[in-house]
């Protein structure tokens, strides 16, 4: 096998001090988050069931080769030209795919899947370079889901729903079949596969999945111009967009104030077998719920702070408080697959938030705003106030 990294004796490899992510890692992050941009104008467009769901299947599939680079780059780092050269061919191709978008269950489904198959195999090819030709057991299966996706293009209807969700199961298996495929009886190959899959640098991936929610954040920023686009600034929009940014700030805080370094320590404490699954846990089936809240919540905002008086409908209603609720949900996930305390505060969070989609179709769009805002507050406030009085063994990282 051509390895390109430092390795044991054995072929794993060995677990350094911790890297930064690149500029060029970030730049790639900058590309992937314009198809959450993609997804929340296709949200904002149809607010309805349906619309929600397909975006959610875009989402599912779209994070997971996402999450693939983000492994990829974290053991096979784009310090290399050709290595660079690859990575922004990927970065293209999550650009087709994102331009697919707005119109991929109508006209552009051929052109989406295409642009996901290049992605899938630019990521096979450099994922050769730390893992060989093991990667054929990913990258046959990934691109049997981007062909299932392609499929879906041509066809219509329920068909090209189904391929979809197709290529969501086959992606939900590939983690199975990389670590069950043929030739991996032997225990001791088994062992050394879990460890070479675990041996990811703490840091940089904490880092990496965090500045892709800081860079995700940014969509609901933009999304309060583009709602409040040609209204005069009077206090009204003015209020209104600080609402809209505090909802924002909170969910910041949420995350960012002591879950990434929590996080990191845990990591860190976890033996190399078990990181890989964890990191599957915590960083894709709990970041999903995260990433489509902010996609939601982008999508409510721009259909309702340049509104703030009138009464919402149901649909900028519930992509309000489903979008926080969402994102609560995945962060409690978050927590819960990492150990980290206390959890119960942001479930409970979670259902208020939800609950107020049901005041908020018959209140001005401001107090919705305001209501989730309180939610947000009052769980924070709750969480400092436990972190000051719990035993200092309880206490989460920092405190």
């Amino acid at each position: 096998m051509d390895m390109d990294m430092d390795t044991t004796p054995a072929g794993i490899p060995a677990e350094g001090p911790g890297r930064r992510v690149t500029t060029l890692e970030l730049f790639f992050d900058l590309v992937f988050v314009f198809t959450l941009t993609q997804l929340t104008v296709l949200l904002a467009h149809g607010l309805s069931f349906a619309t929600a769901g397909r975006v959610a299947l875009i989402l599912v599939v779209l994070f997971w080769m996402y999450g693939a680079y983000a492994y990829l780059t974290n053991q096979v780092p784009p310090d290399r030209p050709s290595r660079r050269l690859l990575l922004m061919l990927g970065m293209t191709a999550f650009l087709v795919c994102a331009l697919a978008i707005p119109r991929v269950f109508e006209d552009t489904g051929v052109v989406f899947g295409l642009g996901f198959l290049l992605v899938v195999v630019v990521h096979t090819a450099l994922y050769t370079r730390s893992h060989g030709w093991d990667s054929v057991w990913y990258g046959v299966p990934n691109a049997l889901a981007a062909l299932s996706v392609t499929a879906a293009g041509a066809t219509g209807g329920l068909a090209a729903d189904g391929l979809w969700l197709l290529a969501v199961a086959l992606q939900f298996a590939t983690p199975f079949v990389a670590e069950h495929g043929p030739g991996r009886k032997d225990g001791r190959d088994a062992a050394t596969l879990r460890v070479q899959l675990g041996s990811l640098d703490p840091a940089h991936f904490v880092e990496r999945h965090g500045l892709l929610l800081i860079i995700a954040f940014g969509e609901s920023v933009i999304s309060i111009g583009v709602g409040i686009g040609d209204v005069p600034l009077t206090p009204g929009p003015v209020a209104g967009a600080f609402l809209a940014l505090a909802l924002a700030v909170a969910l910041w805080w949420t995350y960012f104030v002591r879950d990434e370094e929590a996080a990191e320590a845990v990591f860190r404490g976890t033996p190399a077998p078990r990181r890989w699954r964890l990191a599957m846990n915590a960083y894709y089936y709990a970041f999903l719920p995260m990433l489509l809240g902010i996609v939601f919540l982008a999508a409510g905002v721009k259909k309702t702070v340049g509104h703030l008086g009138d009464h919402p409908h149901w649909g900028p209603a519930l992509a309000l408080a489903g979008g926080v609720a969402l994102f609560l949900a995945g962060d409690t996930a978050f927590r819960t697959a990492l150990g980290l305390r206390p959890v119960r505060y942001r479930a409970v969070a979670c259902a208020l938030a939800l609950l107020t989609a049901v005041p908020g179709t018959r209140l001005p769009a401001y107090a919705l705003l305001l209501l989730l805002v309180a939610v947000l507050t009052g769980m924070l406030a709750a969480e400092a106030r436990w972190c000051t009085t719990a035993p200092a063994g309880r206490r989460p990282a920092g405190v």
